[in-house]
């Protein structure tokens, strides 16, 4: 006979099956990665935006007609000293913020905290247009293969898009593992296609370009429509910071090995763009409706029928759908952080049993999946905004730098700000002519999306002050919570549940010692948390009172809420006599916001008690004031 255990149970073992077992958090080293492996989680989106930034020029260039295609070669050199400008300039901010050195860390320590969140937003809607984008990407470039798809994108690009997300909830190192395979296989094709050009250069075809198939002027050739083509081409850039921002995800010495990844990941950059572009150019390719000009080149070298064609085809299928990962790896992270200074809900820094910020793939999962929806599988308005909030971010990163070295002043720091302002200089003008250019296209979505989010980021900064102010222990609060009544209620013993120092826990202890022979007090540490402060309080406010205890649980794992819920076990086992009651303080907000910025943990604290049976929950409700 089958026996089935209780619904949490099975729930659980489900979800341990698709997710894995929990890590506990010092194993968190252990899903720490070398730079082989690291180089197609931080990489994937810049590496495939070869597939389609030199396509994105030709085709505001073919307006002009065929002649204007001979720009496209002098457009990708630019761009390439570009990414060599801001490839060198991260390197500095890996050196000088080895924990890790994302646009909003920078902006926040150099420039404060309006440009700071400017930063935080723009690289937020960007890697939500990253994911949605890039999925959306992959399933059109399967749709080019097996046109019998095409009605089916959307869906497609959703399947795919749980895939993803399943595989970063399921870790660091997972997540390494699965994306290795096709990262280096489109890297190896790209290789391949440049070595079978130089050798046809060589012995056949020769230096003098093929002409481009004719085409009739729809615009004029002149400096706005240069500057629209480099722009589009500037979509190669993105997901250059996600390295420096990811620097905890390298193995020690982390910083050194960012450093080197940062450069090994933008030399292939710039050698994979000038491959398809000097390709294109020599060979004489134009956009076509049905067919990439990556596949074009593919054709010409590789021939229709070729294994090789087809390989560089699926694997610029898989390299696309799987870019999303880069945002996948530094979405959650940003986001972790903005919830640290409280800009952002608080759950969004919890990490999940398998040692990822959880939370953050989830938001992130449901944002892109809308976008998908909205587009309909069409890349067309999203990849116009795509530059956008990367050269935002890339800007004040720069200027952030350029600030630090100025106040730092140690060994070589003229050199190093030189270097900076370089590239603050240039991706600020970058970013003018993309806002210019692509205003009408589409920019001006985000340029009202950024402010919007600043605004929300700013408002949720301000509730917390009110909120926490309103809760946390003032100077002059009586901290006196009474002592248990022993003699009326004798063998009824209360846990109180104690995530902090506040009034709402004061109020808790109060009330579990007016109605219990003894009170304990659980209180679940983090492993950075000060235990022996946290005894300095309780003697202060508590003393040594008789059938009053404090608890400190250490918890393993990443959650703070199986500790308590097992020391509940293992206290009714103990006195299986003993009536217990669970007390639980509850910060009652005023707002029906403030529910998202308060009292989640103690939400999923009671479902996982709910479960169990011979448990009295009370609530002590404190309704904040304002």
């Amino acid at each position: 006979m089958v026996r089935f255990g209780s619904p949490k149970a099975t729930l659980k073992t489900i979800l341990q099956r698709l997710l894995g077992m929990p890590l506990a958090r010092r194993q968190a080293d252990n899903e720490k990665l070398g730079s082989y492996a690291a180089l197609p989680i931080l990489s994937s989106d810049a590496l495939s935006s070869v597939a389609y930034a030199t396509e994105a020029s030709l085709g505001v260039l073919i307006l002009a007609g065929s002649r204007a295609l001979e720009l496209s070669l002098p457009i990708t050199v630019a761009i390439v000293l570009l990414i060599a400008i801001v490839v060198l300039s991260y390197r500095q901010t890996i050196t000088a913020y080895p924990q890790g050195g994302g646009s909003y860390v920078v902006a926040r320590e150099n420039l404060g905290t309006l440009p700071s969140l400017v930063a935080a937003a723009s690289l937020l809607v960007d890697y939500i247009l990253t994911a949605a984008v890039s999925l959306m990407a992959g399933t059109q470039a399967l749709s080019s293969l097996f046109p019998a798809v095409l009605p089916y994108e959307t869906s497609l690009a959703l399947l795919l898009l749980v895939v993803v997300t399943w595989v970063n909830l399921r870790g660091v190192r997972e997540a390494g593992r699965a994306f290795a395979i096709p990262t280096y296989a489109f890297v190896v094709m790209l290789a391949l296609l440049a070595l079978f050009g130089l050798h046809d250069i060589v012995t056949a075809h020769g230096l003098r370009p093929d002409p481009p198939p004719p085409v009739r002027a729809l615009e004029p050739l002149g400096l706005f429509l240069i500057l629209r083509a480099f722009s589009s081409g500037c979509s190669a850039m993105t997901g250059i910071e996600a390295i420096s921002n990811g620097v905890k995800v390298f193995r020690e010495p982390s910083a050194q090995r960012a450093r080197h990844t940062l450069l090994v990941m933008g030399l292939m950059l710039a050698l994979m763009f000038l491959t398809v572009s000097g390709l294109g150019f020599l060979y004489g390719v134009a956009p076509e409706a049905d067919r990439t000009v990556l596949a074009q080149i593919g054709m010409r070298l590789f021939g229709a029928s070729s294994p090789l064609f087809w390989a560089l085809q699926i694997s610029t299928l898989l390299i696309l759908a799987l870019a999303a990962n880069t945002a996948f790896a530094d979405f959650p992270r940003l986001a972790a952080l903005l919830a640290e200074d409280r800009f952002l809900p608080r759950q969004m820094a919890w990490i999940g049993d398998r040692l990822v910020f959880q939370n953050g793939i989830l938001v992130l999962a449901i944002a892109a999946g809308v976008v998908i929806l909205i587009a309909q599988g069409d890349t067309t308005v999203a990849v116009n905004l795509y530059a956008l909030g990367v050269f935002s971010a890339f800007t004040l990163s720069q200027a952030g730098m350029v600030v630090h070295w100025w106040r730092l002043r140690g060994g070589g720091w003229q050199g190093r700000m030189l270097m900076n302002a370089l590239g603050a200089c240039t991706t600020s003008l970058v970013l003018v002519v993309i806002v210019v250019s692509k205003f009408e296209e589409g920019a001006w979505t985000v340029v009202i999306a950024i402010p919007l989010l600043v605004w929300m980021l700013a408002r949720v900064r301000r509730r917390y002050r009110r909120v926490y102010e309103a809760i946390n222990l003032q100077p002059g609060d009586p901290l006196e919570v009474g002592l248990p009544q022993r003699a009326e209620l004798l063998g009824h013993q209360s846990i109180v549940w104690m995530p902090g120092w506040s009034r709402p826990t004061l109020e808790a202890l109060r009330y579990a010692c007016s109605v219990s022979d003894r009170v304990v007090a659980v209180r679940v540490c983090f492993e950075q948390e000060d235990r022996e402060a946290i005894r300095s309080q309780w003697r202060r406010s508590v003393g040594d009172a008789p059938g009053l205890e404090l608890k400190l649980l250490n918890s393993p794992y990443a959650s703070m809420i199986d500790p308590f819920v097992d020391f509940v076990d293992a206290e009714e086992k103990a006195h299986p006599d003993t009536r217990f009651t669970i007390v639980m303080p509850m910060a009652i907000p005023r707002y029906r916001f403030d529910e998202l910025l308060l009292n989640q943990r103690g939400l999923n604290m009671r479902r996982a008690l709910d479960a169990h049976r011979n448990r009295v929950f009370t609530l002590v409700r404190y309704y904040l004031p304002v």
